[in-house]
């Protein structure tokens, strides 16, 4: 009898996160310092399925069911039949809201009962955030801001900011910023709100869709504790 050899199976290698840092600035746009980012949320694996499946998932849930048309029990009239049902020479008819009928309803139309909802699990879209941030992050395009708080409202502080980070694309135009506060920052708000390339967010808000439609991240020095409270 051949003796059998058993083969040791070696674990597969765990690799450590990378951590990366980001660059921190002040609302004058002077440079401050560097901040760690958390590697559990800037330094995550990135699987595009996970993030595609966030971004369906939340396309799907923000659409809104408009088209509407009456099917024969909605539209008004009808109750009384045509004319009586033999010896007239003319096709039977029970209702002048048939669908056969011009003015009659509609079949198989469009319906405002529709639910386009799709679900997704907590887990994943968490995850989907995460990989974003992280793909954001290897790119240095998240920026960290010492504070978020403005003296008056004004966007033209704003556009300075921008332009002093050099936030500006290939073609000259300036680039797609994301200012996320950590909390609820009306001045701040009311001064990005009139400008195009600028959105202002909560840090409770931070979604895929917004993230990825956006150059550069600007996030408050204090919303860095609730990004790995919230998203972690």
């Amino acid at each position: 009898m051949e003796a059998t050899t058993k083969t040791k199976q070696t674990p597969p290698k765990q690799t450590k996160a990378t951590e990366l840092t980001a660059k921190v600035f002040g609302l004058t746009g002077q440079s401050v310092g560097n901040e760690k980012l958390d590697p559990t949320i800037f330094a995550v694996d990135i699987n595009p399925d996970v993030v595609s499946q966030a971004i369906i998932a939340q396309q799907a849930n923000s659409r809104v069911a408009l088209a509407h048309t009456k099917t024969r029990s909605e539209v008004k009239g009808g109750g009384k039949k045509p004319w009586r049902q033999k010896g007239t020479g003319r096709a039977r008819h029970g209702s002048i809201r048939s669908p056969l009928w011009s003015g009659g309803g509609v079949t198989f139309g469009p319906s405002k009962i529709r639910n386009f909802s799709v679900k997704i699990n907590r887990k994943v879209r968490r995850a989907a955030l995460r990989m974003v941030l992280t793909d954001k992050a290897k790119a240095s395009k998240v920026i960290i801001l010492e504070s978020l708080e403005m003296s008056e409202i004004k966007a033209k502080q704003l556009t300075t900011l921008v332009g002093k980070l050099g936030l500006i694309k290939k073609s000259g135009k300036p680039a797609k910023v994301l200012l996320v506060s950590d909390k609820q920052n009306r001045k701040a708000y009311m001064s990005a709100r009139n400008l195009a390339n600028i959105t202002y967010i909560n840090v409770a808000s931070l979604n895929v869709i917004d993230l990825m439609k956006h150059d550069h991240i600007l996030l408050a020095q204090a919303a860095l504790p609730k990004v790995k409270e919230l998203y972690g």
